[in-house]
């Protein structure tokens, strides 16, 4: 594959990391980021990739400004993780409905920023319907320290990335309480199963959460404290309030907002999702971290 021009829109640690892996595989890159000097239609006009690194909020008014600057064929790859609040949609789903003769890929998968920065081996999943323009992007970003698999149910590699962030604060609460391995282990099994719950109901299939961007994504932010899902999840286990413990973050931690959508849609579609019920009422600080233990534990006995 020949060197492409390629804008990645968004410079925070995501974007910067993306754009280390695209640069030494030789590929010309333009940056925006909202912050800078350049307008957003100049960055983009003539590119043959556009990689979106952005946070949920911004995804909707980055759409709506390239509406008239993309040009069909152009490959779109997106590398956010959320659900639109308005809209209950998926970043793909956005941006597949404002470039419906564009190829939209996902990029998603147990991928801590600043591991890859480091050079630190990792791998990712790639995944669109049209496995032309997956390829494409894995080429574009392979390397002996970053594997690219390709995928063809986007929509799980997405839901995969993203729901799993709900469960990194459930995760870093459990640590940030020292409930020790077991209930750990225990809240990560679970918790995966409520995630293949949600991603079925929506249509994605089971095995995709098997894979990096579910089991994969969910073990590396669940396990980790550069996850700043994972810290907000600590943070509120350590008594503070949900607002100091996001002052504190470098950056946007998705789950947040994540979980006030997926209750929303879970109480519509009478979707069973306990950890995240919990995890709800702890964000809202209608219980602490001690009660919200509690509650999944003291729950009726079930068949697993």
């Amino acid at each position: 594959m020949g060197s492409n021009t390629i804008a990645i829109i968004g410079t925070g640690a995501w974007g910067t990391a993306l754009a280390s892996l695209a640069s030494r595989n030789g590929h010309d890159l333009r940056f925006w980021s909202r912050r800078g000097s350049q307008s957003l239609e100049d960055v983009v006009q003539g590119t043959q990739m556009v990689v979106s690194a952005i946070s949920m909020s911004g995804v909707q008014s980055v759409v709506t400004q390239l509406q008239q600057v993309v040009t069909p064929g152009t490959i779109i790859v997106t590398a956010t993780k959320g659900l639109d609040p308005a809209t209950s949609l998926t970043p793909s789903q956005i941006w597949q409905a404002a470039f419906p003769n564009n190829p939209v890929v996902v990029l998603s998968g147990p991928n801590l920023s600043k591991e890859i920065q480091q050079g630190l081996p990792a791998a990712t999943v790639v995944a669109c319907q049209d496995m032309t323009a997956a390829e494409a992007v894995q080429a574009v970003f392979s390397s002996p320290q970053f594997r690219v698999y390709t995928n063809a149910d986007p929509l799980g590699v997405e839901l995969g990335g993203t729901l799993k962030n709900v469960m990194a604060i459930a995760s870093g609460t459990c640590d940030g309480l020292q409930l020790g391995t077991n209930a750990k282990a225990a809240l990560l099994t679970r918790g995966l199963a409520e995630i293949i719950r949600i991603g079925t109901w929506w249509g994605a299939k089971t095995e995709t959460f098997y894979g990096l961007s579910g089991l994969g994504d969910l073990l590396a932010t669940c396990n980790s404290s550069l996850s700043r899902n994972y810290q907000v999840g600590y943070g509120l286990a350590q008594g503070k309030t949900l607002s100091a413990v996001l002052a504190q973050l470098e950056g946007t931690a998705e789950g947040v907002n994540t979980t006030q959508v997926l209750m929303r849609l879970a109480q519509q579609q009478k979707i069973e999702v306990p950890i995240s019920v919990e995890v709800d009422r702890l964000l809202k600080g209608e219980i602490t971290a001690v009660a919200a233990v509690e509650a999944l534990m003291l729950r009726n006995a079930r068949p697993e």
